[in-house]
């Protein structure tokens, strides 16, 4: 999941620097927020809060066994404490999208990964960004051998010495 996830992030990041300084309509923000939501990125950052909270959960309660039952309680699955910052990030990540895009294009998106092909494409993003990537290293490495060969042999073909 984290290499999708900085694939996002760095999409998102793409999108944000080329956005239009236009506010974008209640409309578009509405269709970009189910989009959001079809594309399963709020799921995917609400599900790395846990490893933010555990991270925090020493610096936090400084090893002291009573902080860290109330800390454990505060920071249980469920618990709100976090839902500010969630709903922000939705919105923020929303306002990409439909500075991005426009409405008609927000919708066409959003349809195609609302249907069962969209979804399957979803769930194995992951396990086809591994499959080509390594099929494009493969690939390179041996792109870069051969060529690598060909231009020793024509160089020696000139007279040089390699």
């Amino acid at each position: 999941m984290s290499r999708r996830l900085l694939a996002i992030t760095g999409i998102l990041l793409l999108f944000a620097c080329g956005a239009s300084a236009e506010t974008p309509s209640p409309e578009a923000m509405a269709a970009a927020r189910k989009l959001v939501v079809t594309l399963k990125i709020a799921d995917q950052y609400r599900a790395l809060l846990p490893q933010l909270l555990l991270k925090l959960r020493p610096v936090v309660a400084q090893d002291r066994p009573e902080i860290e039952r109330d800390y454990d309680a505060m920071t249980a699955p469920g618990a709100e404490i976090y839902a500010p910052f969630f709903a922000a990030m939705v919105d923020q990540i929303a306002a990409v999208y439909a500075a991005t895009f426009t409405l008609d294009e927000l919708r066409q998106i959003e349809a195609f990964h609302a249907q069962p092909v969209g979804q399957k494409l979803l769930a194995q993003s992951d396990a086809l960004a591994q499959a080509t990537t390594q099929i494009a290293q493969d690939v390179s490495q041996k792109a870069a051998d051969q060529l690598k060969q060909r231009l020793i042999e024509a160089l020696r073909q000139k007279g040089h010495k390699l």
